[in-house]
């Protein structure tokens, strides 16, 4: 009888040793797949990507690289509003509808590391959800993640992870703490972000994705006649609205006592590039000779992009300032791809009762659908021209809202003045006309602005709203009339 015992001791044992010795989480393999570029309509491998999700098969890693923009931008806005959002605490998840792929239940944790502790080595951490397959530009190693905690946690989850904090801040309209990581050792951020799935304290993880301003190739305004808006009686007096772009020339008679305030999102940065700005303030509130849309409208504007590019974490900074502003409306002349953190900020942002106004993007028919313009509760404004046909290069999708003139029409600039065309400077005259509608009537909420321009289109080409014109021609008459 021992001696059985012990034969099944030793049995046991040998049967223990080799479960141990068999790993139980496999480390995943990464093979390097060729990148889509979704925001090239010429790709040359014809992908069609405008449904595209971020979802698929893993790969697309690479990027375009902005040396001159991986520095830390993210200073903390002054003066800090003290309105409490009109959303639930968006700690507890405000984006339902913007769902991160969720962990297995049974899926390990990373654990915190203790301040002095080990640090776990990025080769030996799990990955609980697949690569992310991510489409569009984005900063090769850098992503950014919301993270329930101060900078102490911040701090914890790079040690865990192997990452370096480049910037960290609270945002208000994400409502929890915005931390950008960067990735020293070449990872895929596809891979860093399947990583950091692991871990409970990181509530979104995102690419930091790459934004393009949406000025296509470069007379007097017609704009005022196309959208049947009276020059003589137009007026934003006292509206306030954000605008998101390039540096100005606040020194262009244009811009006199137009701008109440600016904010630099990356001021170290220098800035060179000032026409595009100048352009979009100009044809929403400009004055004298180069009349924009709304005079008298006070204008609040944000420097978030230089070489016609801007990144996530920048746009989410300029955006925050904006949101401080208690502006009515915020203008959004650019384009990028879907970035859960942007949608976020811009459906917070429209819950504060702000009108959100983005140009479509001029990257042609096949092109994927242009964020932020895509996301609900934000204007998608497509271009026209002074016939009404529409602008060659312009997206196109169900997404599309309204139309409004874009192509060839004079705005000031950095150099006095110049003809400009691009869905860009049709969401201008989008918002212009909004601020005459606000001026109007102050109490008109975003919601019933949003129906009224809707309602009150000229329809353009086929009947009712399509993927090219949206709802049709804005018709600024008409929604003014349709106040009640």
């Amino acid at each position: 009888m021992a001696a059985k015992a012990v034969i099944g001791f030793a049995g046991f044992l040998l049967a223990a040793t080799t479960i141990a010795a068999t790993p139980v989480f496999a480390q995943s393999t990464n093979q390097p797949q060729p990148k889509t570029d979704c925001l090239d309509r010429t790709n040359a491998a014809g992908a069609d990507c405008a449904n595209d999700d971020g979802g698929g098969t893993p790969g697309a890693t690479g990027a375009v690289f902005l040396p001159a923009l991986i520095v830390d931008l993210f200073p903390n806005p002054t003066g800090g509003g003290g309105t409490p959002l009109p959303t639930p605490d968006p700690r507890r998840d405000p984006a339902s509808a913007l769902p991160s792929p969720a962990a297995p239940a049974d899926a390990p944790v990373v654990p915190a590391a203790v301040p002095g502790g080990p640090v776990i080595s990025p080769t030996d951490l799990v990955a609980t959800v697949p690569q992310r397959a991510i489409v569009g530009d984005y900063v090769p190693d850098e992503v950014l993640v919301t993270v329930d905690g101060d900078a102490g946690v911040v701090q914890q989850i790079a040690a865990s992870f192997g990452l370096e904090v480049r910037s960290q801040r609270q945002s208000r309209l994400l409502g929890t703490t915005l931390a950008r990581f960067g990735i020293l050792d070449g990872r895929p951020v596809g891979v860093v972000l399947a990583q950091l799935a692991a871990d409970g304290r990181t509530r979104r993880r995102e690419p930091n994705h790459v934004y393009s301003l949406q000025q296509a190739a470069a007379i007097v305004n017609y704009a005022f006649d196309r959208i049947e808006l009276d020059e003589k009686q137009a007026s934003g007096e006292n509206v306030r609205i954000a605008v998101i772009d390039t540096g100005i020339d606040d020194t262009n008679p244009a811009l006199s006592g137009v701008i109440a305030d600016q904010f630099d999102a990356m001021p170290d940065v220098p800035i060179e590039k000032r026409d595009h700005g100048t352009s979009i303030d100009g044809l929403i509130a400009g004055i004298g000779e180069l009349k924009g849309m709304a005079p008298g409208a006070k204008i609040y504007h944000a420097r978030a992009f230089e070489g016609g590019k801007s990144t996530m974490d920048v746009i989410l900074s300029a955006l925050d300032w904006a949101a401080e502003q208690d502006v009515r409306i915020i203008n959004m002349s650019f384009v990028g791809p879907k970035n859960d953190l942007l949608g976020i900020a811009c459906r917070n942002a429209r819950a504060l009762g702000i009108v959100l106004v983005a140009a479509a993007g001029n990257n042609g028919p096949k092109a994927p659908y242009g964020y932020p313009a895509a996301f609900d509760g934000v204007i998608a404004v497509t271009a026209t021209d002074a016939k009404d046909g529409l602008m060659p290069q312009a997206n196109r999708g169900a997404y599309v809202f309204i139309s409004a003139p874009g192509v060839e029409m004079v705005a000031p600039s950095g150099a006095g003045s110049e003809v400009v065309t691009g869905t860009s400077f049709a969401a201008a005259i989008v918002s212009g006309a909004v601020a005459n509608l606000i001026h109007i009537a102050p109490d008109r909420s975003a919601d019933e602005i949003e129906k009224t321009l809707a309602a009150t289109a000229r329809d353009l080409g086929p009947k009712g709203r399509d993927n090219d014109f949206g709802y049709g021609l804005l018709d600024t008459k008409a929604a003014e009339a349709a106040k009640e």
